[in-house]
């Protein structure tokens, strides 16, 4: 921890009166009281003192602040605490992770020996150097594009079986395991315990984790941890078991401290739970909510199928009640007196038609035969013809000896020529 001008030296001789008796040993002990009283009039000679670290801790209860504050070099940490009424006056952001300098006084509780200090004033100077190297890496895994939302693998819906990463005997393993079991009582979970801080916590984890993937009767895998202080955590930001997570084929569940608690594993993972109790309700659906959600669907079901039933019968009695259905022969009567309308419409209108048309076969007959050369045969002419067929209009057509037939109205006659006949032999 780095000191910075100190307003009084601290080290002060305290009162006289408050110094044990110098005869004091095991025969005339003196009392825990006066020990404490003797070490609190020694601490409160101290004057203040301005410090430089990182908040690794800042829990607010009853409007006052209780945390830690951790050396920038080494792991050296003090416990601060701060008044509702000071901190009224400090920066609203302040949170864990912050590089801060803060004016410090020590503070002694001769009740129960506790020994703290009360801070007066405190203001930023940067991120801590863990927190900007954690900003580092978030920035460059986020380019990378670990933290997008479609890498990200779905969680089955009933997993046959669950694998968990967790300390051994821990309280997160515990509560995965009541919570799973309450919400589905056959749920399957099979467990790799690993460190879940200090040097062994990455490279166990890790560990766990291929063997967990590498496993194909695992559906997901959940790492949990009953949450911490920032320094605690350090290891779940670790960039060997991000890039291992990402590698996973398996979906992964992040349950990593509390609902404030935010290590770079929450980004890189399938899903982020708040706490590992979060993590099993996630994962692991409810068998009663499941029962009741297929109640309400065979409910729904019941009620649609009763409907569409209802429906169907009131469709098919008002189909009944139409007279078509209700009387059918009705219907065939009324068609019958259609078809013998329109059979004896059809009737008397071919019989007109036939009568029509034989009256203009008469009228054209009786044209075609005034107009027939057989009408003029009637009357006593005849028509000559040669034996080529050729019709004899000229006397010079048929000189002496030519062969010719007499056509007269009742059959033909054949005949020779003699020869033209002079006109007035003819007369």
């Amino acid at each position: 921890m780095t000191t910075f001008e100190p307003e009084t030296v601290p080290g002060q001789a305290p009162p006289p009166d408050s110094v044990p008796p110098r005869d004091s040993s095991a025969q005339a002990p003196t009392s825990v009281a006066r020990l404490n009283d003797t070490i609190r009039g020694f601490i409160e000679n101290w004057g203040s003192v301005w410090v430089e670290g990182e908040i690794t801790s800042w829990n607010q209860r009853g409007g006052n602040v209780f945390g830690r504050i951790k050396d920038l070099v080494t792991d050296a940490t003090v416990s601060v605490r701060i008044w509702s009424s000071t901190l009224q006056r400090l920066p609203r952001d302040l949170k864990v992770g912050d590089h801060v300098i803060a004016c410090v006084k020590a503070d002694y509780f001769s009740r129960t020996g506790d020994f703290s200090f009360s801070v007066s004033a405190m203001r930023h100077v940067g991120l801590g150097d863990q927190l900007e190297k954690l900003e580092q890496l978030r920035t460059r895994l986020r380019a990378e594009g670990l933290f997008d939302a479609a890498r990200k693998k779905p969680l089955p819906f009933l997993p046959h079986m669950i694998g968990l990463i967790t300390g051994e005997n821990s309280d997160a393993e515990k509560d995965v395991h009541r919570n799973a079991e309450l919400r589905w009582p056959h749920v399957d979970i099979r467990t790799k315990h690993a460190a879940v801080q200090g040097d062994r916590c990455v490279p166990e984890t890790i560990a766990a984790l291929k063997a967990l993937d590498a496993d194909p009767n695992i559906d997901v895998i959940v790492i949990a941890r009953g949450g911490g202080d920032p320094q605690t955590l350090l290891g779940f930001s670790d960039e060997r078991l991000l890039r291992a997570v990402a590698a996973a084929s398996t979906p992964i569940v992040s349950a990593i401290g509390h609902e404030n608690d935010h290590p770079l594993l929450d980004d890189v993972a399938d899903l982020r739970a708040s706490t590992p109790t979060d993590a099993a309700k996630r994962v692991v659906p409810d068998v009663s909510e499941q029962r009741a959600l297929v109640a309400q669907l065979r409910a729904r079901l019941v009620g649609r199928l009763s409907q569409r039933v209802k429906h169907d019968v009131a469709q098919l009695e008002q189909l009944r009640s139409r007279p078509a259905l209700r009387a059918p022969g009705s219907v065939l009567t009324s068609r019958a007196q259609e078809i013998w309308m329109l059979v004896s419409r059809g009737r008397d209108l071919v019989e007109r038609r036939v009568e029509s048309g034989g009256r203009r076969t008469m009228e054209l007959r009786a044209s075609l035969r005034a107009l027939s050369p057989v009408a003029t045969l009637e009357r006593g002419y005849a028509i000559a013809h040669l034996a080529d067929g050729v019709i004899v209009r000229d006397a010079e057509q048929a000189p002496a000896g030519t062969r010719m037939t007499i056509t007269v109205a009742r059959g033909s006659v054949a005949a020779r020529s003699d020869g033209e006949i002079p006109e007035s032999d003819a007369d």
